[in-house]
């Protein structure tokens, strides 16, 4: 017996305990796969690696994750849906609690590959077994509350959580503490109903399409994540990558548009439903926006306003109650007054808009207090946003469907964020390389201010006994590090100035793509 044997007893124990174990489950992935965010550097120095070591633990770990969202839906259809969730769920457990034991950089990165296959199949399947568990009716509930682990997680409560951890014991605790999180879930899974009979299309395993899968995956995992190290094209390896993995999507796709639908790692009969059509397009601006925001305010709160990593952690941690009750809100609209889910979606964006321009005039100045509103207000943006992406994208699709659509959805969405982060990371450094030009170029010796500034700190550092050289040297130095801070204060309030832009030019595109999408399915046969 299924779990959609109890449609019309959709709250029994069981049923709640699939919905918990399942949020539980995804949260190992949420904290997983932002680790490094913060941790970076204790991990490269417990472990002795250059930055080079340092970044295979990054692109590895994206792209195994790339790769298992593809390779999902064949996994569940030789091994069952359920089996799958609770085999990836027991090995992300325990390739998190070997990381904590061990500093040796090989050992980490063979963990780091478990971790980020493992994560791609538990946040598909997870998302999978939700939408065959329950019926249709309560999807909206259902979807988010699952979001308070797939999304609220890794956005707002992770980086509290990793940067408290950081600096009360160290970074292998953040490994060790996902393990009761992983027992947790498995252990509510094992007392949801018997979804044992919940299978995948059975389907025949493409080698040549996987390894041009995989091939793709860590191509474009590296470049996106390396390439702004590399000033991305300059670099040969970048360059050859980045034209690797183009030539193997362009196969790949070729491929499957050939091969017999028994053999396909990709099903593009799913393009054919109107709503995972558009609701693909929306989830690639919406991971801009999301890991992109997700990226560029704590970055800024370390680098600039010099904030632990707990500080920059809890600076995001309100926001989790602005983005729960949204996500709530939504599903109530969509569930219950039977609104459409696109009505929200306007709403978020303008909101992540104002949210991102209101961050855009922080100073180096600026404290918690200063930003809690922008921070809030993106918190309701995500809630208005991703569930009804989430619902319009996948809640029609048919059960033949669903995993590869889960899939593809939640590989646009990462392309998004590893887009919007190399973007912005690229951004800042060159931003505030120009302005720093800027302001040096007004800040000359012979100028009356310039030369009273250095005079007054020269002053002072010789009144705590420093010979009078040293003083002034000392002085310029003061500034000198003053225009940086400045300077990277500025790239920063125009990298959030960049999100709020980009959201004014896409969402037009959005809504044209709508319009035109729904005049050419118009012309074609019945959705998928």
């Amino acid at each position: 017996m299924s779990v959609s044997a109890h449609a019309d007893d959709t709250w029994t124990t069981g049923s709640l305990s699939l919905l918990a174990g399942s949020t539980v489950i995804v949260l190992t992935e949420a904290i997983a796969g932002t680790v490094l965010g913060l941790a970076r550097l204790d991990i490269m120095g417990d472990t002795h690696s250059s930055i080079d070591e340092f970044a295979k633990l990054d692109y590895g770990y994206t792209g195994m994750k790339l790769l298992a969202f593809v390779l999902t839906p064949w996994i569940a259809g030789r091994f069952g849906l359920f089996n799958s969730v609770l085999a990836a769920a027991a090995l992300m457990t325990f390739a998190c609690g070997a990381a904590a034991y061990t500093t040796d950089l090989d050992l980490v990165f063979a963990l780091r590959l478990i971790q980020g296959f493992s994560g791609g199949v538990i946040v598909v399947g997870t998302q999978a077994l939700l939408f065959r568990g329950f019926p249709i009716k309560v999807q909206p509930l259902v979807q988010a509350v699952f979001a308070m682990g797939a999304v609220a997680a890794p956005a707002t409560v992770a980086p509290y959580m990793q940067g408290w951890l950081l600096d009360a014991t160290s970074w292998s605790w953040i490994f060790l503490s996902i393990v009761p999180i992983g027992l947790l879930g498995l252990t509510l899974l094992a007392l949801s109903p018997d979804v044992h009979e919940v299978r995948g299309q059975e389907v025949s395993f493409d080698l040549t399409g996987s390894s041009l899968c995989a091939v793709a995956a860590l191509s474009i995992a590296y470049v996106l994540s390396q390439g702004n190290r590399w000033d991305w094209l300059n670099e040969p390896t970048i360059a050859y990558l980045s034209l690797i993995g183009i030539l193997a999507v362009v196969l790949l796709i070729a491929r499957q548009l050939l091969s017999r639908p028994t053999t396909k790692v990709l099903n593009f009969q799913i393009f054919r439903n109107g709503g995972f059509a558009f609701g693909i397009v929306a989830s690639l601006a919406a991971g801009f926006a999301l890991l992109g925001s997700s990226y560029l305010i704590p970055a800024f709160a370390v680098s600039v306003l010099k904030m632990t990593p707990t500080a920059a952690g809890m600076l995001l941690l309100p926001s989790t109650l602005a983005l729960v009750a949204t996500l709530l809100f939504t599903a109530f609209l969509v569930q219950h007054l039977k609104l459409p889910g696109i009505v929200t979606v306007p709403f978020g964006i303008l909101s992540f808009m104002i949210a991102m321009w209101m961050l855009s005039a922080s100073s180096s100045a600026s404290g918690i207090p200063d930003m809690l509103p922008a921070i809030m207000l993106r918190g309701l943006a995500l809630g208005l946003l991703f569930l009804s992406i989430t619902l319009l994208s996948l809640s029609t699709l048919s059960s033949s469907l669903m995993l590869y659509g889960i899939g593809l959805f939640n590989v646009g969405r990462q392309i998004g964020g590893l887009v919007g982060i190399a973007f912005l990371q690229t951004f800042i450094e060159d931003q505030t390389i120009a302005n720093r030009t800027v302001l040096a170029a007004h800040i000359l010796p012979g100028r009356t201010e310039v030369a009273s500034t250095i005079g007054n700190l020269a002053n002072r550092f010789m009144a705590h006994g420093i010979e009078a050289g040293a003083a002034r040297r000392a002085a310029v130095g003061v500034i000198a590090k003053q225009v940086t801070l400045e300077s990277t204060t500025i790239a920063f309030n125009t990298a959030f100035l960049s999100i709020s832009l980009f959201f004014l030019g896409v969402a037009p595109c959005i809504v044209i793509w709508k319009i035109v999408l729904g005049k050419l399915l118009a012309r074609q046969s019945p959705q998928a």
